[in-house]
């Protein structure tokens, strides 16, 4: 028996490639929503003072048997560290050994943007050309990389609460800052990465057959869209998380249409001729099958 692989950021980055993921995380999604990964909602403890979350992510899937810790600390903002943080840890499915414990916080970065990307390639207009990002933090940088691989845009909006904020990463990505509400009026596709609790997204803004990736608000009185934009077209990563954790669904009391793995199996049509929300929560089986294909790169890399 081999001793445990530890992986840091860096080692992750070198493993770990947009263009490999966005189709991972689709079968991913896929596999959970057959019910073939045994994954339960994820366990949160509320850590306060100072308001921050510690969240337990088991899953078994297909290929691989995993956890995931994550943290979640918005006052981290102001002492210029990472809101999130994460390790994650695969063990052998047939024996339980331990394989490898890797950084985590790339890996949630990068999947989160991956799964949004998925969703666009199936439910955005073909021919979008504009692009709306609500907020500008590391969820909106992977979200313009991942997103560029699935349409081709020729104009990019930012807004954030920030506007400093805004205006360096619209410098970055050659995109424009300005208003959220001149960002998102006409956009082919919309993506919300805040730290809001309360809505930030207004429905009467969305031109008609866009699409919205609603990644913010993963707690049950945290919201980022309003009513109105949740009585579009919703999809979800699990029925289950969503009702218990999303506050986008909850307070709006949205019907929910399906989820996501169900629309890529083509057990349900996408719609894609209507406005479509997807709200990402976020799940294991993500972390798990990102963080197999690290360990399956670094395998490689080393025999």
């Amino acid at each position: 028996m081999r001793d445990p692989l530890f992986l840091n950021e860096e080692q992750v980055r070198e493993h770990l490639h947009m263009d490999e993921l966005i189709p991972a995380m689709e079968k991913a999604l896929i596999d959970f929503s057959a019910g073939k990964v045994t994954q339960p909602v994820r366990s949160v403890i509320t850590v306060d003072p100072p308001g921050g979350f510690f969240g337990l992510m088991p899953a078994r899937t297909p290929e691989g048997l995993g956890l995931k810790i994550v943290t979640f600390y918005t006052s981290n903002a102001k002492l210029g560290i990472p809101t999130h943080m994460a390790t994650i840890f695969l063990v052998d499915p047939v024996t339980g050994a331990p394989l490898v414990v890797m950084d985590g916080r790339l890996i949630t970065e990068m999947r989160t943007a991956a799964v949004s990307a998925a969703a666009t390639k199936l439910l955005a207009p073909p021919d979008a050309k504009v692009l709306a990002i609500l907020g500008s933090g590391v969820q909106a940088r992977s979200h313009v990389e991942a997103l560029r691989l699935v349409r081709s845009f020729e104009e990019i909006r930012v807004w954030s609460p920030t506007r400093g904020n805004a205006e360096q990463f619209a410098k970055e990505i050659g995109g424009k800052a300005t208003s959220a509400e001149e960002a998102v009026h006409g956009a082919d596709v919309v993506v919300t990465v805040t730290n809001s609790k309360m809505s930030i997204l207004r429905g009467a803004w969305l031109k008609p057959g866009c699409h919205v990736n609603a990644v913010g608000a993963c707690r049950p009185d945290w919201r980022e869209l309003d009513d109105e934009a949740m009585q579009n077209v919703v999809f979800v990563d699990s029925r289950e998380a969503a009702l218990k954790e999303s506050g986008d669904v909850i307070l709006s009391g949205a019907n929910i249409y399906a989820e996501l793995g169900e629309a890529f199996a083509g057990k349900v049509p996408p719609r894609t001729n209507e406005t479509t929300i997807f709200k990402s929560l976020g799940m294991a089986v993500e972390d798990i099958e990102s963080a197999l294909l690290v360990h399956r790169s670094v395998t490689r890399s080393k025999s």
